[in-house]
């Protein structure tokens, strides 16, 4: 998957915001959380809710990561 959720994992963990607080908080189930902790798609509007919750903007929650230039950058 080319976006990774490692930035919003990373603040919630400095926040000590634990990840079920964060889920209840913003009324997402287990199976969305579980899609973000294995960086698979999820809806804009759980990101909006995020930044809304965080009071960040997208990008200090994910990262666009071009799995294909991680396969080049090993290849050299």
């Amino acid at each position: 998957m080319p976006i990774k959720y490692y930035k919003l994992l990373d603040l919630l963990n400095r926040r000590n915001i634990s990840k079920t607080k964060f889920r209840l908080d913003i009324g997402i189930g287990t199976s969305t959380l579980a899609k973000i902790s294995n960086h698979e798609n999820i809806a804009i509007d759980i990101i909006e809710k995020s930044c809304r919750y965080l009071q960040v903007q997208p990008g200090d929650l994910m990262e666009y990561v071009d799995d294909d230039e991680k396969s080049e950058l090993k290849v050299k």
